[in-house]
């Protein structure tokens, strides 16, 4: 029999069972019972004791060949769940769980019989509702999924490595022109998207960089700004969480840049107004971000979710076309090219892992190098240039 308590929620009584599984893991599940707290404490423990009795546990599927593959990959979740960052796990998850599983388990296809048509087909039904995009991290979960398959001996090989994953498609970003940028500025003075829209626009922040500034980073003596730490969201089992971290998306991605004057004062600005709204709000001023220079009025941060969604409306509402917040970051790339900045200089300044990640990103709007090119020609060749 399995160990239990009666446990009140809302004004309801739960049975809560506890058991440990076979591999060991300890689990815990809630049963309703449907009895209100009051006067119902008998019929509870009666429903807890039947429960105990009656109750057997969900037991994981031996892993082996025979197992379902849709059985495999959830298990599989399980296992890399310790090895990658939440926001990590929690894309992996939604993905499985939520996509991948669900088409496999109707299939009943198990983990020796998988084919790699059985995968192809998968994809080519996935690509009539989403982007190729999402279809190749599809294909990287199952990949890997199967790869470790491979690693413990359940399979031969691993049939994802003679699937076509579908082309992954170029986006080209929009961008604001130097004018934009400067009344996109203006017009967001003294709102909680200012500081946000400012990381973006002139630093070329991502949003988690953005967000994730501490005012510990901001040095106004020596006048460095240094992005060291994020912010991120995720649904961990059906609830948003917030996920802070004192890493970068790469290594490259922690720099110190120039703290510019008209931002420094601006920063500053904003260092006193959040002073004053912690004194003027008392205790319903939020503490627990008092680190965190992009909050609200009452200290509470601003999410990555009300970033994106509040900048779209920000656009609309004072009459911007409309652009990504991670558009800004592009903008300030365009920015930095069309003023001669050289590429490299662009990648140290936007954080980007190796060269060939900025060139690929902004090579179509290097113009300045291709009109370089063009009067090389000429010269070359004799010619005048009428660039």
């Amino acid at each position: 029999m399995v160990a239990g308590h009666l446990s009140e929620k809302s004004g309801y009584y739960y049975a809560v069972l506890s058991y440990t599984d076979s591999l060991g893991k300890r689990k815990t599940k809630w049963l309703k019972t449907g009895l209100p707290v009051k006067g119902n404490k008998k019929k509870a423990e009666a429903f807890l004791a039947d429960a105990r009795r009656s109750f057997v546990p969900d037991e994981p599927k031996i892993m082996n060949g025979d197992i379902l593959f849709a059985d495999f990959i959830e298990q599989w979740l399980e296992i890399v769940k310790s090895t990658v960052a939440v926001p990590t796990y929690s894309s992996y998850s939604m993905m499985v769980k939520g996509v991948i599983a669900p088409y496999f388990r109707k299939k009943q296809i198990t983990l020796k019989d998988l084919r790699a048509t059985d995968i192809q087909e998968f994809y080519l039904h996935e690509l009539e509702r989403v982007s190729a995009s999402t279809v190749i991290h599809y294909h990287a979960n199952i990949h890997r999924s199967l790869k470790y398959a491979v690693k413990t001996d359940l399979i031969d090989v691993n049939p994802a490595d003679k699937v076509e994953r579908p082309r992954k498609e170029r986006f080209v970003g929009s961008f604001y022109d130097a004018d934009e940028i400067n009344a996109l500025f203006e017009a967001s003075k003294g709102t909680n998207l200012e500081l946000p829209i400012m990381f973006g626009a002139f630093y070329g922040l991502r949003r988690s960089e953005a967000i994730g500034m501490k005012w510990d980073a901001i040095d106004f003596e020596r006048n460095t700004i240094t992005v060291q730490h994020t912010v991120t969201s995720c649904n961990l089992d059906g609830k948003l969480t917030l996920v802070a971290s004192d890493t970068t998306k790469t290594k490259s991605s922690m720099r110190t840049l120039p703290l510019v004057p008209f931002v420094k004062e601006r920063l500053l600005i904003k260092r006193e107004e959040q002073e004053e709204n912690r004194r003027l709000c008392g205790r319903c001023y939020n503490k627990e971000y008092l680190d965190y220079v992009c909050v609200n009025e009452l200290g509470n941060i601003i999410t990555p979710q009300a970033v994106t969604s509040g900048f779209s409306r920000f656009l609309e509402r004072n009459g911007f076309r409309h652009i990504r917040f991670q558009d800004l970051r592009h903008s300030c790339a365009s920015l930095l090219l069309a003023n001669g900045v050289p590429m490299k200089q662009i990648q140290e300044w936007l954080g980007h892992s190796d060269f060939s990640t900025t060139a690929n990103i902004y090579a179509h709007l290097d113009y300045s190098s291709k009109l370089n090119s063009a009067d090389a020609m000429l010269s070359g060749l004799g010619m005048e240039s009428d660039c």
